[in-house]
């Protein structure tokens, strides 16, 4: 991925990524993608395939890593008609990518009367992908918006899960996040639930997903902000001490092909990442300007980051930034990828490890869970606090940080 920027070089998105926040020239997950390819290969070739939030970064990214395989089918459906229309210019410009015969896109929802009538349509597929979510922690600021992140993200699901059971595929992955082990935040505790959910439906077909770690420059991410920010000659604003690992795009896209391919039915994927390589945000932003040929200028406030960057003439040395402490709802310290009690396997890939025999309540534990959701979003005048009371008795270990204030009241 090339960036150009005024009056400056071309950026490469991906060298950076793999010099100054990976560090990894090679992906962490080609030993295993090359060990099974003819299993995958297998699983893929000729075969029909769905792929749910496919024009966002890992949903594309997916499609990218299962495309040299040569499956015969391709649809792929995205509520962003704009993204859908880029992913398939980008597919059909790579060069040496094949793109099947059968290929098709549709700007619908999954929850959309219209998605239930092609799948029918279709009589299935053989694998099908769900990575249309909320995914962002800014996506929770108060009662409406987290009643449209439960929806979307749970509730929704629930409607996808019971059209696949009409033709069930192969199989069925559904995108988690490292949010939703011991979740701080209530998109974490959606993705927990998320995951619950679809376990329930492994007696149907074969349920897989993974947690993963921040997507480096992946759409409306806090990196690709840096690129939007130095575009629009805009001050870059970063918390300071806020760790978290990366992964790159084409990384994101491997982890849940395998997950996707080679899980068995109720395991969940992660990475095998270790503390060290976690980064600030900050230490990525000055990295970043440096690359660019600019010396860091630290402002001590939004306002003076802002008035810096207004002012800065053309050709300055100088970029301004405001390195802050996190003090948003729902931001943890640190990530983590599984929790005490979960069963991990970390031997059967190089670069991967595994939560075998994921426990999960009953369906009818969930319908009941769902129905309460349900009446109580119909209320009048419902609360904020009244959704987190409910989610922290469907997770115990929901432990929210309610600090009221909000990412969309910062930079």
């Amino acid at each position: 991925m090339h960036i150009v920027f005024k009056s400056k070089t071309m950026f490469d998105v991906d060298t950076f990524i793999s010099d100054c926040i990976t560090h990894r020239r090679e992906s962490m997950f080609a030993v295993d993608v090359e060990r099974n390819k003819s299993l995958i290969n297998k699983e893929i070739n000729n075969k029909k395939i769905l792929v749910i939030g496919g024009a966002g970064t890992i949903g594309a990214s997916f499609i990218k890593a299962l495309l040299p395989f040569r499956p015969a089918k391709l649809m792929v459906i995205d509520v962003n008609e704009n993204a859908l229309t880029e992913l398939t210019r980008d597919l059909r410009s790579t060069h040496n990518l094949f793109v099947p015969q059968h290929y098709t896109t549709y700007p619908i929802a999954y929850s959309d009367p219209l998605f239930d009538k092609i799948y029918h349509k279709e009589k299935g597929f053989d694998i099908v992908a769900n990575f249309s979510a909320h995914k962002h922690v800014r996506s929770e600021k108060d009662v409406f918006s987290v009643q449209a992140l439960l929806e979307n993200n749970v509730l929704k699901v629930k409607y996808l899960l019971d059209t696949l059971k009409k033709y069930p595929p192969q199989h069925f992955f559904c995108v988690s996040t490292d949010k939703a082990a011991n979740p701080v935040n209530i998109m974490g505790a959606s993705k927990k639930l998320m995951e619950e959910l679809i376990m329930t439906y492994s007696s149907y077909f074969k349920v897989t997903t993974a947690r993963f770690a921040n997507v480096a420059f992946s759409n409306a991410s806090l990196l690709a902000g840096f690129l939007e920010r130095m575009a629009k000659k805009q001050a870059i604003a970063a918390p300071s001490d806020v760790k978290r690992y990366f992964v790159s795009p084409q990384e994101s896209g491997e982890i849940c092909l395998l997950a996707c391919i080679l899980g068995n039915n109720k395991e969940i994927f992660f990475p095998k990442l270790d503390t060290t390589q976690m980064m600030t945000f900050s230490a990525i932003a000055d990295a970043f300007l440096q690359s660019q040929g600019y010396s860091v200028h630290y402002c001590q406030s939004e306002e003076e980051a802002k008035a810096f960057a207004a002012a800065m003439p053309a050709d300055s040395k100088r970029y301004p930034v405001y390195y802050h402490t996190s003090d948003t709802t729902g931001e943890k310290d640190f990530e983590e990828f599984f929790v005490p009690g979960e069963k991990i396997n970390t031997s059967r890939f190089r670069a991967l490890g595994v939560i075998e025999d994921y426990a999960a309540a009953s369906l009818d534990v969930w319908e009941e869970r769902l129905q309460q959701l349900e009446k109580l979003f119909a209320l009048p005048e419902l609360q904020k606090s009244q959704i987190v009371e409910m989610l922290t008795r469907f997770l115990p270990t929901f432990a929210h940080m309610e600090k009221d204030k909000y990412l969309d009241q910062k930079m």
